[in-house]
């Protein structure tokens, strides 16, 4: 051999081993989801302000609501790097869960990845509250989702404040009444609130959110 060959021989380095790539699991989604009832003659009062939750995110983060199945408007999109899935069931209230259920399990999100977002009466007005799990509450659309959770109550749910009926008014016809002038500017300034609440939850986590919800915003400190 000459040393010309011997040369390039003893140069030439060893080949890698092969090595299988590592696919790296899809992050599920978050869920959030806002109860009310569709339609024209609900929209704007109190029993759909977890509607319009949904919407104030939709239009904070550029997600369109447009898509209808799972007997909902969907919207899919992301805040930051977190991608989720935002829902309106469109079966009436009464019967929410038939949609909440069917997307869950159709997208395998784990329930504490879902946060239901609804209007609560034992809560003074335009004020929130941020648990980590809980009953309905006398809710029927929590009640219906609670149910096709099969009973489960361990998911997170943002309550939004509409306060009680004045007088002897029956609680029906309050929570579909529209809001005047003052508590629509104190609503919107809420849904503002409820939309930091949750970017907090989705990137710090729930309690650091809980801990913002339940700290008083200058409206409150005012009223």
């Amino acid at each position: 051999m000459s040393r010309l060959q011997v040369f390039a021989s003893s140069s030439q380095e060893p080949s890698p081993p092969a090595t299988t790539p590592v696919l790296e699991a899809k992050p599920k989604p978050w869920l959030l989801v806002g109860l009310g009832n569709p339609g024209k003659m609900y929209r704007g009062t109190r029993h759909n302000v977890g509607f319009e939750m949904l919407d104030t995110i939709a239009e904070a983060e550029g997600i369109s609501m447009s898509d209808v199945s799972f007997k909902a408007l969907l919207g899919k999109g992301h805040i930051g790097n977190i991608p989720l899935i935002l829902a309106k069931p469109q079966t009436f209230m009464n019967a929410s869960g038939e949609s909440v259920g069917s997307i869950v399990s159709y997208y395998k999100i784990p329930l504490s990845q879902v946060l239901v977002i609804f209007d609560d009466m034992d809560l003074p007005f335009a004020k929130l509250r941020l648990l980590p799990k809980g009953g309905h509450g006398g809710h029927n659309g929590m009640r219906s989702v609670i149910d096709h959770f099969k009973g489960s109550r361990d998911f997170p749910r943002l309550r939004i404040g509409i306060g009680r009926p004045p007088g002897k008014m029956d609680p029906v016809n309050f929570v579909l009444q529209p809001f005047n002038r003052q508590e629509r500017d104190e609503l919107d300034f809420t849904l503002k609130t409820g939309l930091e609440a949750v970017r907090i939850l989705l990137f710090e986590g729930f309690d650091k959110s809980a801990k913002f919800v339940n700290t008083p915003k200058p409206m409150e400190q005012l009223g």
